[in-house]
């Protein structure tokens, strides 16, 4: 990934303010409270907000994002909240994850550049359990119509780095599909996400 987006991201959490809320996501904290506490992944996590909140239900957490500034703030949440999660920053593939150490992986808004994005929920498979899940939401590709109505709701403007119901069934094709829909919500989340948006959840369990 190239240095402007590490910049970008570095500036977005590099202010006081939580950019996208302390409070987990809520498609992710319904999911979390149907299962046993396990170890999970959360990539591209930025500030630490649903890391901390799977720590404190008594996962074994680790995450990563490329933003030096989103691990310090996470570190800190985590600290208030008297848990630990295991943190790195990097891209995925430079990062230590082993074959098979997850019980679960959060796709959380983890909105990869296009070129990639594919690529690294392949790999993310290799580093998942047979039986494992992974929980997912993120922007769809009809969400621009939504942002070009409130630019608050946040999320990319480049389509090729939004999903469709297609792609995920492609990325995730060994999985049982538990849920996938493409769904209209309403987000309140911190600064970035406020509003009407089109996602994409998706539960799925690795064959």
């Amino acid at each position: 990934m190239n240095e402007a987006w590490v910049e970008r991201w570095n500036d977005r959490y590099s202010t006081s303010e939580f950019a996208y809320g302390e409070e987990p996501n809520i498609y992710l904290k319904d999911q979390l409270s149907k299962l046993k506490a396990g170890t999970i992944l959360f990539p591209a996590e930025g500030e630490g907000r649903n890391a901390v909140s799977a720590a404190k239900l008594g996962w074994v957490v680790s995450a990563f994002d490329i933003s030096i500034e989103g691990k310090n703030k996470a570190l800190q949440l985590a600290e208030n909240h008297q848990v630990a999660i295991n943190y790195q920053v990097g891209e995925l593939e430079s990062l230590n994850f082993k074959a098979e150490q997850f019980d679960a992986i959060a796709l959380i808004y983890a909105h990869f550049p296009a070129a990639i994005k594919s690529s690294y929920h392949q790999l993310l498979d290799h580093y998942l359990k047979k039986n494992g899940l992974i929980i997912f939401e993120a922007f769809s590709k009809k969400h621009l119509d939504y942002l070009a109505k409130n630019e608050k709701v946040g999320g990319p403007k480049e389509i090729d780095m939004l999903f469709s119901i297609g792609e995920i069934k492609a990325d995730f094709k060994n999985y049982e599909i538990i849920e996938l829909v493409e769904t209209e919500i309403e987000l309140n989340e911190g600064l970035f996400h406020n509003g009407q948006g089109s996602v994409i959840r998706f539960v799925g369990r690795k064959r």
